[in-house]
């Protein structure tokens, strides 16, 4: 992955960690990472683990962010939903969340989207 990228998805992660905050989520790993892969956030909203997907998106010559969740990408998500779950022993809720953070071609920040339940594994 390129620096400008690496730098991108890196600033896309802390603008989502803001909002999840905001919105009242307990930032709880970044970068979760096993043998599967790699989960940018895992975060508790009550009694809920969410494990959440950040997208982020310079532009629309890509698409949006949310364009970004392919069926390959969810399965990924929930192989690694079920990875972290049993890593850590988790028997409680789990969903699996999408940030998309937009920013214009110019760097900019125009959204930052957040969708509960966004891939649905169960």
């Amino acid at each position: 992955m390129s620096g400008n990228r690496k730098g991108l998805g890196a600033m896309g992660e802390n603008l989502a960690a803001q909002a999840l905050e905001q919105a009242g989520l307990n930032i709880l790993a970044r970068n979760w990472r096993c043998a599967q892969g790699e989960i940018d956030i895992v975060a508790q909203e009550r009694d809920v683990r969410a494990i959440v997907e950040v997208k982020t998106r310079r532009g629309r010559q890509a698409g949006t962010p949310e364009q970004a969740i392919t069926e390959a990408k969810r399965a990924k998500l929930c192989e690694l939903a079920q990875a972290y779950a049993e890593s850590i022993g988790w028997e409680g809720l789990l969903r699996i969340d999408v940030v998309g953070v937009e920013l214009d071609s110019s760097g900019r920040l125009l959204r930052v989207s957040h969708w509960r339940e966004a891939v649905d594994c169960w």
